[in-house]
């Protein structure tokens, strides 16, 4: 199974700059979206249905043109969970799950943390999350949870990590609290085959910062322990640029 995440960072606008063509080239089983800031009856679907993704199922966010997620799939799923149950982090719509015969995928869209009180939401946020993963980790061992995390793991992952240690996105707070997340029983894909240091996956639109490839690696494909040997490989796929994000890609065996 081969899967792609992608924070396109509005759908409608990425689908002007070509992601459908994309898509159909990159020809992912699965792909998860973030901040589609859109609803559905916004969105033309039609491409995406003619590009192969018969299955497609959003959850966006109570206020318009804000955040939201969304996952399309080829095969259809057995089952769709839109949101986590948890009020404070569903009205922002950045959860769905389908569970499929082998695997659950998530697309997941962690908040950013741009000023204390988002900040604040931020942690909490993250740690309901944690719990509500230990969770669904009882019934749903085989878990891939795909999307834009907003946190630089370690200082591989951020092209300034001495500039950048006071700025949400690299706190010690968020970076120990993914080295946690991967404690409870996750692998990070894209570092289980790729040690190499200048990855990214996100750039400011300023200062050319994406010509300069100076960048942060936010978005990750987290793969529960049941499945890490079936990973086959993992990679960020830079030449994409439909969004000031670029899509991750992790393929499963069978």
């Amino acid at each position: 199974m081969k899967i792609i995440s992608y924070n396109v960072n509005g759908v409608r606008a990425a689908q002007k700059k070509g992601l459908v063509e994309w898509l159909k080239s990159a020809n992912a089983d699965v792909v998860c979206l973030q901040e589609i800031k859109a609803n559905q009856d916004q969105i033309d679907l039609l491409p995406f249905e003619q590009a192969g993704y018969k299955h497609h199922y959003w959850f966006s966010a109570q206020k318009k043109g804000y955040s939201g997620v969304a996952i399309l799939s080829k095969q259809k799923p057995l089952h769709v969970e839109y949101g986590t149950g948890i009020a404070s982090m569903d009205f922002e719509g950045r959860n769905i799950r389908a569970d499929f015969h082998d695997c659950s995928i998530m697309s997941v869209y962690v908040p950013s943390g741009t000023n204390l009180d988002r900040l604040s939401h931020k942690f909490e946020y993250m740690d309901m999350f944690q719990a509500y993963i230990d969770s669904l980790k009882e019934d749903h061992p085989n878990l891939v949870i795909c999307g834009d995390y907003n946190i630089c793991h370690q200082a591989i992952d951020i092209h300034d990590p001495v500039r950048n240690k006071n700025v949400s996105g690299f706190l010690p707070e968020e970076r120990e609290w993914l080295s946690g997340f991967l404690a409870s029983g996750f692998t990070d894909a894209f570092r289980h085959f790729n040690d190499q240091p200048h990855q990214y996956s996100w750039w400011s639109y300023r200062a050319n910062s994406r010509a300069n490839n100076k960048g942060w690696r936010l978005d990750y494909t987290l793969v529960s322990e049941p499945l890490t040997s079936k990973l086959k490989r993992a990679v960020i796929l830079s030449d994409a640029v439909h969004s000031d994000h670029c899509p991750v890609l992790v393929e499963l065996s069978n």
